[in-house]
């Protein structure tokens, strides 16, 4: 992520969760480039999603993935949540976290795909309407390279349209 696709990002955020982060918020994840992994996706040179990661010791908490209502379904949050987990893996993380709402089972198939299981439950979590959140938990170790995107002379997601960008 880049901070010319602020804009995008933004919209996409605004359109996507009754919660938004505040552009400020994904200015500072594309400055922080100590712990802070944000990456967008692209279709045509578009931004039609994007993932923020966080890396703390030996922990990837993977803050938002985000993909277009017309994407979705597409396999963009999967090169998403791949992209973030190979970088994990290349960090020598053990286990990564999220948290999703209970509700989002869209989600959380897509994260047990890779190993995420539900550890515990945060009540009332999400101030719009009091949502409960399932807190996920992975071990990196756990999940197979195909899984986690790492196959052997595997594919740049950095390189090609509809993969992450990480670019800073």
């Amino acid at each position: 992520m880049r901070e010319d696709d602020l804009d995008p990002v933004y919209d996409l955020e605004r359109d996507l969760f009754s919660m938004p982060w505040s552009k400020t918020s994904f200015l500072f994840e594309v400055n922080d480039t100590r712990t802070s992994c944000p990456i967008t996706a692209l279709d045509d040179g578009h931004v039609v999603g994007y993932a923020v990661g966080w890396f703390v010791a030996d922990e990837l908490h993977i803050g938002n993935v985000a993909v277009a209502r017309a994407k979705q379904g597409t396999g963009m949050g999967k090169v998403l949540v791949e992209y973030l987990l190979k970088e994990a893996a290349a960090r020598a993380v053990t286990y990564a976290t999220l948290e999703v709402r209970v509700s989002n089972v869209r989600a959380t198939n897509l994260y047990r795909k890779y190993g995420f299981r539900g550890i515990a439950i945060r009540k009332r979590y999400y101030g719009d309407n009091g949502e409960d959140a399932m807190i996920m938990m992975a071990e990196i170790g756990r999940t197979s390279g195909r899984e986690a995107g790492l196959e052997a002379g595997g594919q740049d997601h950095r390189e090609s349209e509809g993969h992450p960008q990480e670019d800073k």
